[in-house]
């Protein structure tokens, strides 16, 4: 098999989301009661302010694939509500967005970027609103295709075929590796394209149908995957 280009997710597969996007939360809430402390009442703590944000999101689920333009929606809304000033739009979202991007790679995954990108064409599809340029690993990939960019989420056919034609290779010649079964691996497979899923409990498949054309526990085991292939 000639593969020459190998695309990757971000959140959870190249660095640990979670965590990241929960301090995001608390460092976003503490800034808003502290710069509107009259939302200390409706919003006592930080699950109700989550609640009003997961219900704004699930009746506006069409926004999903832009979640910066999703975000700054659900603040315009808890300023009208609220009769605050606009500026909580940009201010609030910007104190999120700078603690949402503070991760840090998983420990080897710069050096396996690096080795890749020495033979393949290496790409980034996200569905999150992570900047690799603001984080600063930019330099590893040769695009970075975001679901706002494309228009559509994966698993969505269209963002992985937006992609394969920034690489200019089929999907026979692309593999993407991820953490979501039903985002990075069905999506990609639907597609045409090999999907490794990045496991690293080693989890049963989760879903009723399908597998992965290979599971790891870390992006650093892609190699031996590629190997196996006939690919490195």
């Amino acid at each position: 098999m000639t593969i020459r280009c190998i695309t990757f997710d971000l959140d959870d597969t190249l660095w640990a989301c979670q965590p990241v996007i929960a301090a995001a939360e608390r460092r976003f809430y503490a800034w808003l009661i502290e710069r509107y402390p009259a939302l200390g009442v409706p919003f006592h703590d930080l699950d109700a302010l989550i609640a009003h944000r997961i219900a704004y999101f699930r009746r506006n689920a069409d926004l999903r694939h832009d979640m910066t333009r999703l975000r700054k929606r659900w603040l315009a809304e808890l300023a009208a509500e609220h009769a605050l000033d606009d500026a909580l739009i940009e201010d609030g979202f910007r104190v999120f967005w700078l603690a949402r991007n503070e991760v840090e790679l998983y420990a080897e995954a710069a050096d396996l970027l690096c080795t890749l990108g020495q033979r393949f064409t290496i790409g980034a599809i996200t569905n999150g609103n992570a900047d690799v340029r603001h984080i600063g690993v930019d330099h590893y990939f040769d695009f970075v295709l975001t679901s706002a960019e494309a228009g559509v989420s994966k698993p969505h056919p269209d963002i992985f075929a937006q992609a394969l034609a920034r690489a200019g290779v089929s999907a026979n010649e692309c593999v993407h590796v991820g953490d979501d079964a039903e985002c990075d691996v069905r999506g990609a497979q639907a597609l045409g394209l090999r999907a490794v899923w990045v496991n690293p409990a080693q989890s049963r498949w989760p879903l009723e149908e399908g597998a992965p054309d290979a599971s790891i526990r870390h992006v650093s085991e892609l190699p031996g995957v590629l190997r196996e292939w006939n690919a490195l």
